[in-house]
């Protein structure tokens, strides 16, 4: 049973497009009546990020949003532990504050825990014949890359480890102890949610409206060297 879902969001310079993401988010409808909980993370931006989402919760009254806001710039894991800390749903998604992925597919990935198959899953942008954009042939090599060497050390079959779109039941990622502050969050808690014993993940396919730099990609090649060190760190030696 599924009364709630926390939605959170963190948000890092998106004043352009925080308030498009979270119509979507408003506009969704979700399964079994769903009630939705939106947790917007400001990791200290420096446009008008504040006053956007400020703005929207003064004409939006009747959403449930909750609004935390860092005092300097700790990186996305960061944010998305605040969120995490601060969930009450049943169930917690992760949603970019960009226009990449569409809130409208929640209840793709909320079909097989309401079937009662699954605790944790994935949104694959690899799978399924829903519309991805087409854009850079290294990052898609990249992506890959890790999610196989993130497989070898999990033994898991992911198609799409580097995801955003994921959803997990919130008494279990609470328990998770995530120290990443950028994107390093995502192999972690990879390796971490799959040394629980009995979990069961799911992948399930979803659209993916990418961006371009000049767009607002924020993710670059560092972080591609980060999210390797955090797979042998946290898949190979398994540190906690």
């Amino acid at each position: 049973m599924i009364n709630k879902l926390s939605i959170v969001i963190p948000s890092y310079n998106e004043g352009a497009t925080i308030y498009r993401i979270l119509d979507k988010v408003k506009a969704v409808r979700l399964l079994n009546d769903i009630e939705k909980e939106i947790l917007i993370i400001n990791d200290c931006s420096s446009d008008n990020t504040k006053e956007s989402i400020l703005d929207y919760i003064t004409q939006n009254k009747d959403l449930n949003i909750k609004y935390f806001e860092h005092e300097f710039n700790k990186g996305k894991g960061a944010a998305l532990r605040t969120g995490i800390e601060n969930a009450t749903g049943d169930y917690l998604i992760i949603q970019d504050a960009d226009l990449e992925y569409d809130p409208e597919e929640y209840n793709d990935l909320l079909k097989p825990v309401l079937n009662g198959f699954a605790d944790v899953v994935y949104g694959s942008r690899f799978m399924g014949s829903n519309p991805h954009r087409v854009l850079f042939f290294w990052h898609s090599i990249g992506n890959k890359f890790l999610t196989f060497l993130s497989n070898m050390f999990t033994n898991i079959n992911l198609t799409d480890m580097e995801t955003c779109y994921k959803l997990f039941r919130t008494d279990i990622i609470k328990n998770i102890n995530l120290r990443e502050n950028r994107f390093g969050f995502e192999p972690e808690v990879t390796a971490k949610i799959t040394r629980i014993p009995g979990i069961r993940i799911y992948e399930v396919g979803v659209s993916y409206y990418g961006r371009t730099y000049h767009e607002g990609k924020k993710i670059g090649w560092k972080d591609g060297l980060r999210a390797i060190y955090c797979i042998l760190k946290y898949g190979l030696l398994r540190i906690d």
